[in-house]
């Protein structure tokens, strides 16, 4: 797997080695799963991007399931897929309201799943009433809810903090 620049643009490749993402274009294989993809970020503004390029490839309704510790950047991707989605109210960490909905052409609901641990608790917080409306869902610190979450087929991102600007992403 090998993250590389193409001029000053971040391409990302897949362990097949296709691109997916270069220059804010974001592709998807035209048949088969998607193979898990891994890339590297070198400042919050490619984070950002990284999640922009992904909101263009998700259908109403996608569910993803972030996982990575505190400060690794799951806020700075999911205002990317906000931006990606048309949304056009300022991102912020869902911590205590536990879900930030941001509205916008493809609506946008942003869950902290951190004190969240049963079916109850995720449906009392809307959870399910967003995805049966066709919002994008991401949740963060879904290692919380790993099971229930399993059941809506998401899409797995961790983020990992390399050190204070660069991040490494993998997406399943």
């Amino acid at each position: 797997i090998m993250p590389s620049l193409v001029g000053s643009e971040m391409c990302i490749r897949d362990r097949y080695y296709n691109i997916y993402e270069c220059g804010h274009h974001f592709i998807r294989p035209q048949t088969g799963s998607v193979p898990m993809q891994e890339f590297v970020t070198h400042s919050r503004e490619e984070t950002v991007a990284a999640g922009r390029a992904l909101a263009g490839t998700l259908p109403p309704g996608a569910l993803i399931a972030f996982t990575g510790g505190l400060g690794a950047g799951k806020t700075a991707f999911c205002q990317g897929i906000a931006e990606g989605l048309g949304c056009t109210d300022p991102v912020s960490s869902p911590t205590f309201a536990i879900v930030n909905y941001y509205r916008g052409p493809r609506p946008f609901a942003h869950f902290d799943l951190y004190r969240i641990h049963t079916e109850n608790d995720l449906a009392s917080a809307g959870f399910y009433d967003y995805l049966d409306m066709g919002a994008v869902v991401a949740c963060e610190w879904s290692e919380n809810c790993a099971e229930l979450l399993a059941l809506e087929n998401p899409i797995k991102i961790h983020i990992e903090r390399v050190d204070e600007t660069t991040r490494k992403i993998t997406i399943q």
